[in-house]
């Protein structure tokens, strides 16, 4: 980001609703152009209908939505919904099944400069490893493979804004790290602001530069996604990033209040020679490059990571690895 940073999209105090009970319930908040943001939150909170509104799928109940202060209307007010300036891919993908991949993404280019429309093409594909696809009919495609073209399809014109919702969602593990880089560093390169409602933490830790967390239809808070991750308000919003623990807090600090109550990451424990907090295995998952452990204290269960696989029944005394 640079130090003077140009507003792009204010949402003011927006609600929304399908039927008669609220879906979007009074959500404010500001997105700077070039930003990468991330909305989180379980599912059925609102991100994928917000998305919708500020592309201007539908209208307002209440609220405005402005872009370069110009409003974003609905349906009731344009022809075609939908704002020239922005993209928006949805979940079901939206491509011509009986057109060829290449066909898909250069659907909306112009045809006055063919050589250009296929370097473009091209270059795009390669962004996603489907140039072999390229005369490939849609509809022989996988979902992951779809979601890929669909993804490159809405960054063929590049747009000013461009809202994705849940776009990794059924790309192979192996394949999406690699994407997600590709994309992100593309969208900062070109200065393309980007809104993402996203349920996987990877998309806002490593990628946006502010995290929105929305849970029912209500936004609880912005912010820097790390400092988001660090110190959460909730337990609700610690989970959104994995496992986490709640536990008295006199447990782990002497002299604490006995009814206030700390959020642990399995990744903040240790196992320490004695301590307060007493626990019993239960069950060890391994992770990869460490075992994420399953343990008991007086019917709550405890998660902590360890380097080493431990014995089930084994009790072992647990510690904070900052203190």
């Amino acid at each position: 980001m640079t130090s003077q940073l140009e507003l792009m999209l204010d949402i003011q105090n927006i609600s929304f609703s399908y039927t008669d009970t609220p879906v979007i319930k009074n959500v404010s908040f500001t997105i700077n152009k070039g930003e990468n943001i991330a909305i989180i939150g379980e599912s059925g909170c609102g991100k994928s209908t917000l998305l919708k509104l500020m592309y201007g799928l539908f209208d307002l109940d209440e609220g405005k939505i402005f872009y370069n202060e110009k409003p974003i209307l609905g349906p009731k007010y344009n022809l075609i919904p939908g704002m020239p300036f922005m993209k928006y891919l949805a979940q079901d993908f939206d491509l011509s099944p009986y057109e060829t991949v290449a066909e898909n993404v250069g659907k909306f280019l112009s045809n006055g400069f063919a050589n250009m429309k296929k370097l473009r093409v091209q270059e795009l594909l390669e962004m996603v490893e489907m140039e072999q696809f390229s005369n490939v009919k849609a509809k022989f495609l996988s979902g992951g493979q779809q979601q890929r073209v669909a993804l490159v399809r809405v960054l063929a014109l590049e747009p000013e804004v461009i809202l994705l919702d849940e776009p990794f969602s059924q790309i192979d593990a192996f394949r999406k790290n690699a994407l997600r880089r590709n994309l992100f560093r593309y969208l900062k390169q070109k200065g393309i602001t980007c809104i993402i409602a996203t349920h996987d933490s990877t998309d806002a830790l490593s990628f946006a530069d502010e995290a929105i967390v929305m849970r029912h239809g209500e936004v609880l808070v912005k912010g820097d996604p790390n400092k988001i991750y660090e110190d959460p308000e909730t337990k609700y919003v610690a989970s959104l990033f994995g496992e986490v623990n709640e536990v008295a807090t006199h447990l782990l600090v002497p002299y604490e209040d006995e009814t206030h109550k700390t959020l642990v990451y399995p990744h903040q424990f240790k196992m320490v020679a004695e301590s307060k907090l007493p626990v019993k295995i239960r069950r060890t998952y391994f992770r990869g490059s460490h075992y994420l452990i399953e343990t008991v204290y007086k019917r709550q269960l405890i998660f902590f990571e360890s380097e080493i696989d431990l014995p089930l029944e084994q009790e072992i005394f647990l510690g904070l690895n900052y203190l």
